[in-house]
């Protein structure tokens, strides 16, 4: 038992670098828009530099800076700001995330790989809609109760758990 304990201690830092790599950093972007604010959440593992929104084009542009090989993030856009057909870019090549929407939000999950400086763009064909059925634009939260707020923080932990979780069992199996 003393073994095994002593063990968790000894291998526990061999891995530590690769469960810094499935923690994320939450970046909260204001858009203002016709004198109405909306946030958008972004949980990630790399660094968001600056982004840029394009009412016109109806587009989202970040540019990140990566120190990691696997990226992974977790984007929160209000329905109510952009919506509709999602199309997407990374460093102008089209790209594929995983896009799960209910009445409040667009819950984007984006996996990609490479170190240094990207740009992910994100392009919509519906903007401001339903905007009218809001009865307090002012105070528009994405996670309207305690219950949405806890629902995503959890999901974001299982996955980066889950993801640890796997990287550590590649390893050992090497």
């Amino acid at each position: 038992m003393l073994v095994i304990l002593v063990l968790f201690f000894v291998t526990t830092p061999v891995y530590a670098q690769l469960l810094s790599d499935a923690t994320g950093l939450v970046t909260r972007l204001e858009v203002e828009t016709l004198e109405e604010t909306f946030e958008i959440k972004l949980v990630s593992n790399f660094d968001i530099v600056d982004f840029s929104f394009d009412d016109d084009e109806q587009s989202i542009t970040l540019n990140l800076d990566s120190s990691l090989e696997n990226n992974l993030a977790e984007i929160m856009i209000p329905q109510n700001l952009l919506s509709g057909n999602f199309t997407f870019y990374l460093n102008d090549q089209d790209f594929n995330p995983v896009i799960q929407s209910n009445e409040k939000i667009h819950f984007i999950t984006m996996n990609f790989t490479g170190s240094g400086p990207h740009m992910i763009e994100i392009f919509a064909t519906q903007y401001l809609d339903g905007l009218s059925e809001i009865e307090n634009p002012n105070n528009l939260n994405v996670n309207s109760t305690a219950d949405d707020a806890n629902y995503i923080i959890w999901l974001s932990l299982c996955v980066f758990i889950i993801i640890a979780i796997c990287v550590i069992i590649k390893k050992i199996k090497k």
